[in-house]
């Protein structure tokens, strides 16, 4: 019997972005301004919420800088060289996080499935490449909802489905941490020692409400 929901955030939980999304943050800004960021201020700006989004906070710290560029062309410039031509964008140097087996014992204890900040378009590829026969289910993406992280929407669709079952989210952010705090849900954080702001993250998100801070998903087994 399913002891209820995990449901993933991917970016920082699933999957090791910090060559790829994080890197596409400061290549962009680079691009536009001149100027080389560090990966301490991007996470600065994390750390404030309401940065879920790595095109706005692209568009925010070009702006910041002094440099006015349309939001769409930002966009544009950032999937670029996410993507690529689907042989050479900065998404193919993701990495799984979870150790062998880890995701498929805990889908042998609970449903798995995925509340993302990602449109569906940057999910799938990550899917396929790493997700194996792993079901996650239901799969929300930023289109698919009216307001993105911290606002609960994407949650609350998820819960609105089984609302008798037991939920938890795991992430690695403030918004994520504000957003299952507004939907009612237990929130566990994800704090990597090999982030720049390792002691500030993990106390923010246990001041933000995390019922567990933890390095990485393959420790989930072992507090739930």
């Amino acid at each position: 019997m399913s002891e209820g929901f995990l449901v993933f955030d991917m970016d920082g939980v699933l999957v090791d972005v910090s060559e790829s999304y994080r890197a596409a943050i400061v290549q962009t800004v680079e691009d536009f301004t001149g100027k080389r960021v560090s990966r301490e201020l991007i996470q600065d700006y994390k750390n404030q919420g309401g940065w879920n989004d790595d095109w706005e906070l692209s568009h925010r710290i070009v702006s910041d800088l002094g440099v006015q560029v349309e939001f769409d062309e930002i966009v544009r410039h950032f999937n670029r060289l996410f993507l690529g031509d689907g042989t050479d964008g900065l998404i193919l140097r993701e990495r799984w996080i979870a150790r062998p087996a880890v995701l498929e014992r805990l889908s042998e204890r609970f449903q798995l499935a995925i509340f993302t900040g990602r449109r569906q378009y940057e999910v799938a590829p990550t899917l396929e490449r790493f997700g194996g026969g792993l079901t996650f289910d239901p799969i929300v993406t930023a289109e698919m909802v009216a307001k993105l992280k911290p606002a609960p929407d994407g949650l609350n669709q998820i819960v609105e489905r089984r609302p008798r079952e037991h939920f938890w989210y795991v992430g690695d952010a403030i918004d994520d941490c504000r957003c299952a705090n507004a939907a009612g849900v237990p929130f566990i954080g994800i704090a990597a020692p090999s982030n720049p702001q390792h002691a500030k993250v993990v106390y923010l998100l246990r001041a933000e409400g995390a019922v567990a801070v933890i390095d990485d998903i393959n420790q989930l087994e072992f507090i739930l």
